[in-house]
């Protein structure tokens, strides 16, 4: 529908210039935020997530492997002090 009145008609084009106008500077906005969180990720010391994994991997199995070594220690400590009659101190 259309008006008569040619005010109107301007004030609708000018609302419809200024969406338009803000939807290219959301895009801009947009773009530049993503470009600024790539820059930071670029620069932070950071390891990708499969090279993280491979180190938790071969973190959990020291750490399996110490407790092993533990128990064995400890076995060992026992059978020494049984041998030598006990009187042996742990340092």
């Amino acid at each position: 529908m259309q008006t008569q009145n040619p005010f109107f008609d301007d004030l609708a084009r000018m609302a419809g210039g200024a969406l338009g106008a803000l939807s290219g500077l959301k895009a801009e906005v947009e773009t530049l935020v993503r470009q600024q969180f790539e820059r930071f990720m670029a620069g932070a010391d950071m390891v990708p997530r499969d090279e993280f994994e491979a180190v938790r991997a071969l973190a959990i199995k020291a750490r399996s492997e110490q407790e092993d070594l533990e128990v064995r220690v400890a076995a060992l400590e026992a059978k020494l002090a049984a041998l030598t009659g006990g009187d042996q101190q742990s340092s």
